[in-house]
């Protein structure tokens, strides 16, 4: 199993009483952490410009400038998205910002697309909020797009909502190509777009619905023909870890306080409802037990958002030193 570090960029409220001026330090921060250690394959940001679970005046750093940030000041670890929403930026752009990224990091870029789905940002931004459906297409021609600008070194598309005509991409990748991660679980077309681009998968961290969905990848990789032993599935995990229950209690009650600082009382304690009895939040032993219940049922990637690890490591800590370890 592989394991990637969330950066905090304050898209979940993780900057709150940070001076903007000492944004980078954080982030930077614990990106050399995750750099210099030999635990995380990679380091990740979301793709949003509004905060979530509310959208208030906090910062939410832009996710592919610091793409470019982390690539000249990290030199191991893969860079990742989850996800670059597709509509935000006209896949041939994309394409060529990502590229551009790969050679100033010595090729270490990796691609997480979706569809999106925050549509108070999608409306706010002026890009409308296109039906689910549209916005699956458009997932699926703008993988076409880049997948083509990045192993030939132009692409030529007329589709519903994209269309290219001869668009260039150079440099390429150094690789030749950039590793594609196909987020989201539905059934009918993210998961078989998957079936036909990914090079990994990101859905559901529940055990019973990850099965689920890895079964449905399965059936649309034997109809399109494609090794499903191909696509490393992956899963994100929320983590507040402790010696004891009652540690992690004091930390999820300190992560209410801090979300209550920025958030209405109500978002809050949803936030923290959804935290609760996931695979990611107990004591070490707990947590190494319930991924490893994800392991066997083949996930081979997951990825760590630690709450409140701007402010105080102890979770980072713990899973660095007695969850990771038990897992590799």
């Amino acid at each position: 199993m592989d394991f990637g570090l969330f950066i905090p960029q304050g898209w979940r409220q993780d900057l709150t009483g940070i001076a903007p001026a000492d944004h980078w330090s954080v982030m930077s921060g614990l990106a050399r952490r995750a750099d210099e250690g030999d635990l995380f394959s990679s380091i990740w940001v979301y793709d949003h410009v509004h905060t979530v679970p509310e959208p208030v005046e906090e910062a939410t750093h832009e996710a592919w400038s610091l793409m470019a940030a982390f690539a000249a000041s990290t030199s191991r670890v893969r860079l990742g998205q989850m996800c670059t929403c597709m509509g935000y930026r006209n896949p041939a752009y994309l394409a060529k910002v990502a590229a551009t990224i790969d050679v100033v990091s010595g090729g270490r870029v990796d691609m997480g697309i979706g569809a999106g789905w925050y549509e108070h940002e999608w409306r706010a931004y002026g890009y409308g909020f296109p039906r689910a459906g549209e916005r699956l297409t458009m997932l699926d021609e703008g993988v076409e797009i880049m997948k083509q600008m990045w192993e030939t070194g132009s692409a030529t598309f007329a589709g519903e909502h994209y269309t290219v005509d001869g668009a260039m991409c150079y440099p390429q990748p150094l690789a030749g190509r950039l590793p594609t991660w196909v987020a989201g679980g539905g059934e009918k077309r993210t998961l078989r777009t998957a079936a036909k681009y990914a090079d990994y998968t990101n859905f559901a961290g529940d055990p019973e619905v990850f099965a689920h969905k890895s079964t449905v990848l399965e059936g649309h990789c034997r109809d399109l023909g494609r090794d499903y032993a191909e696509i490393t599935r992956s899963a994100n995990f929320n983590v507040v870890l402790g010696e004891t229950d009652a540690e992690v209690e004091e930390t999820i009650t300190r992560y209410e306080e801090h979300l209550r600082r920025t958030v209405s009382p109500e978002a809050a304690a949803q936030e923290i409802a959804n935290l609760r009895d996931t695979p990611g939040v107990g004591t070490p032993e707990q947590v190494v037990e319930k991924l490893g219940t994800m392991g066997a049922l083949g996930m081979g990637y997951a990825i760590f958002y630690v709450p409140l690890v701007s402010y105080e490591t102890r979770s980072l800590d713990l899973l660095e030193q007695q969850v990771l370890p038990a897992l590799r």
